[in-house]
């Protein structure tokens, strides 16, 4: 091997700076993740001051960037492979990189690391995006040894982050308990959070996080990472601390029972993980993700939503054209945009009139739509608003004409017992005439509704018994999947680019940002009680911003109508009521309600999030949306004292806004026939109310309070 000089690889964007360099092994290391330094040549200097270099009686594991197994780094690696003469050794060195101006906010970087021994090449990619100071990382594994290769663990990234101590903060869920919050130290040891259920990948765990560095930080001050991977399947994130200062956090496709061969001359690439880090808490590394995942990731985030009606908890499955045509009319007397047609619609000789029967029989029912789909949609358009519907195509019942005709389309091992949830099974997507019959559906909707204008896509299966009658190796099975979802999803959105759709798995069980890049939005929870919607809207806005987050009034929850719509209006708002049951104060409310709404929407979904404060530790929780020119803002603050109070909190501090602009202060969004307590005649200084703060006089006669900040001049 020949000689190399030493490289420091410097990836930056706007604030911040991670630096990569060779050491006289070749190995690449990771020495610097933090904020940007001004004198660029110090870079170099930044691994010469590491002093902890661990003696020859300690394990000695380099930093190394990217960690292959079976040699001199024994920690958690995040490439494994079995060679094509069966060795498991993997050596990766620095071969050499490129950098690629892709405009003026996008580089990427690729840097090649190959065995030179088995000629197997690595390619680390990582894509920066200059003012939103995110970073997107993965890796190429390209298999250019004399036969094929087995991937054993085939991470996107590692990170390797230095400090004193880690706090990490997780999201774990269930059905209606969707992102519950848990901060904790990390020790000594693993701490892993991962998926193995195949569809509803993150109905048990997120895979979105933040790191806090040497103390937990808070919304404003503290350094952080804040990181979520890109895939729609299983996926594993390790956090392993080691070496007394220095945490590892390894993020990827989770390789269990996943084996992945390569041929020889094949390519492997790995999702992405999009990380970003903050200086200045967690707020920001909020606002960094979600002002790249509007610009970049999903689908149409600088555009537009619809307001909805939905007849699901109007109907549920038992309705016909003259009760869907009462729920068109009713979607426009309330004012919104669409009208979404939900579960039931579909099934002949096994009719859907219950979760039991009809899923793969995509054709309209006769008895219940009697002129067709096609007659609602034009009943709808007739009455001014647009039409939307509802479908699982991924699923099938056992009770189904699907079931019958196609057994081999079905995941299930062959001999054992068949396993259900919600009465289903899961279609192989694997084998391409499943995905032809699935694209093949969604475009016959479309046909027949040629002003189709929303489609919610469901998913409320697990995978159990993963075995695929089309695969020969069933090693891929969990990847293929996916590959074979992306595949239609491209498909779908090639011919119809640019209809809203909604991405659903029973709540918030598929939310992650390779699904984004098809849908325009994402259902978080079944749970629609307002009170424990504070929380999941809350920890969801970590990560992504409101115009990506469903919000829906429902009958659930006993508080009145004006706290469920203002917590709905965090986000894209949606009715699922029974508009003839209003009473008419109820209903003057919320027709004003969606007329307020579309006066201020812009701000929440274009807008920078400022959690002001957090329902956990206060009697008032308090968000804030304050639009990019800093002159209007929309605070929403909730009375979240579960026990009768009239006391009224200290003034919140604003953020967000310009210290040396004027501003006025006005509540909206009230109901009929009550009067406004804020003074709206008032002006204070931006410098005031962010140091001082503003009191909404939230209380338990006063439970909601939405308030208009505008700069005066």
């Amino acid at each position: 091997m020949g000689v190399f000089a030493q490289q420091t690889i410097e990836i930056t964007t706007k604030n911040n700076a991670l630096i990569l360099q060779t050491d006289q092994d070749n190995s690449l290391l990771s020495c610097y993740l933090g904020k940007k330094l001004a004198n660029t040549r110090e870079y170099a200097e930044i691994n010469s001051l590491d002093k902890h270099k661990p003696g020859s009686d300690e394990l000695y594991n380099k930093r190394e960037a990217y960690i292959a197994s079976g040699s001199l780094n024994l920690l958690e690696p995040a490439l494994s492979v079995t060679h094509y003469n069966g060795d498991k050794s993997v050596v990766l060195s620095y071969i050499n990189h490129q950098v690629k101006k892709i405009n003026d906010n996008q580089t990427l970087t690729s840097i090649v690391l190959k065995d030179v021994h088995y000629n197997l090449e690595v390619v680390l990619h990582y894509m920066t995006y200059e003012q939103e100071d995110v970073i997107e990382q993965w890796a190429e594994i390209s298999n250019q040894e004399k036969g094929s290769i087995v991937l054993n663990k085939y991470a996107s990234a590692n990170l390797t982050l230095a400090g004193k101590k880690f706090f990490l903060k997780s999201h774990h869920s269930g059905w209606g308990t969707e992102m519950r919050s848990e901060e904790q130290e990390l020790l000594h040891g693993i701490r892993t959070l991962d998926s193995k259920l195949g569809t509803r990948a993150n109905l048990l765990h997120s895979s979105s996080f933040m790191v806090s560095l040497n103390k937990p930080a808070d919304e404003d001050e503290g350094e952080v990472i804040a990181g979520s991977l890109e895939w729609t399947g299983n996926f594993k994130i390790e956090f392993e601390t080691f070496d007394e200062y220095y945490l590892r956090i390894t993020s990827g496709i989770n390789n269990f029972a996943s084996n992945y061969t390569l041929k020889q001359g094949e390519k492997f690439s790995t999702p992405r993980f999009v990380y970003t880090y903050s200086s200045k808490g967690k707020g920001l590394a909020s606002r960094n993700l979600q002002n790249w995942a509007r610009t970049y990731q999903l689908l149409d985030g600088q555009g537009q939503r619809s307001t909805l009606l939905n007849n699901w908890e109007t109907t549920y499955f038992d309705f016909d054209d003259e009760k869907l045509k009462a729920l068109i009319q009713d979607t426009k007397k309330l004012g919104v945009d669409v009208f979404l047609l939900d579960d039931g619609w579909f099934g002949n000789k096994y009719p859907r009139n219950g979760a039991s029967s009809g899923l793969g029989d995509w054709q309209y029912n006769k008895q219940k739509l009697k002129n067709g789909i096609s007659s609602v949609g034009e009943e709808a358009t007739a009455k001014g608003v647009k039409f939307g519907i509802w479908i699982e195509p991924e699923m099938v019942n056992p009770k189904s004409e699907l079931y019958e005709k196609h057994p081999d389309w079905i995941i299930r091992e062959p001999g054992r017992k068949e396993y259900y949830m919600r009465n289903q099974l899961v279609l192989d997507l694997t084998n391409p005439k499943v995905q032809d019959f699935i694209y093949e559906t969604v475009d016959e909707i479309f046909k027949e509704v040629p002003g189709l204008s929303f489609i919610k896509w469901d998913c409320n299966s697990l995978t159990y018994n993963a075995h695929s009658p089309f695969l020969k190796n069933q090693d891929h099975f969990y990847i293929e999947y996916v590959r074979g979802l992306n595949n239609v999803l491209e498909r779908i959105r090639a011919k119809h680019p640019a209809t809203p759709m909604m991405l659903c798995a029973g709540g918030g069980s598929r939310v992650d940002y390779a699904a984004l890049k098809y849908f325009t939005e994402f259902w978080p929870s079944d749970n629609t009680n307002p009170f424990d919607r504070i929380f999941i809207q809350w920890e969801y806005s970590y990560y992504f911003p409101s115009i990506a987050i469903d919000n829906h009034i429902t009958d659930m929850g006993k508080q009145p109508l004006k706290f469920k719509t203002d917590v709905a209006m965090m986000g894209k708002l949606g009715f699922d009521v029974k508009v003839n049951e209003l009473s008419p104060k109820d209903l003057l409310f919320a027709q004003n309600a969606v007329k307020t709404y579309d006066g201020f929407k812009e701000i929440i979904w274009h807008g920078d999030q400022y959690r002001l404060q957090n329902p956990y530790e206060n009697k008032v929780a308090s968000m804030a949306y304050v639009n990019p020119a800093k002159d209007q803002a929309i605070v929403f603050n909730y009375h979240m004292e579960t026990t009768y109070s009239t006391l009224i909190d200290l003034p919140i501090p604003l953020k967000g806004l310009s210290p040396d602009q004027n501003y006025k202060i006005e509540e909206i969004n009230l109901y009929p026939g009550t009067t406004a307590s804020i003074d709206s005649t008032k002006v204070y200084s931006g410098d005031f109310l962010m140091k001082i703060g503003f009191n909404p006089l939230v209380s338990a006669r006063r439970t909601s309070v939405v308030l208009k900040i505008t700069a005066v001049k």
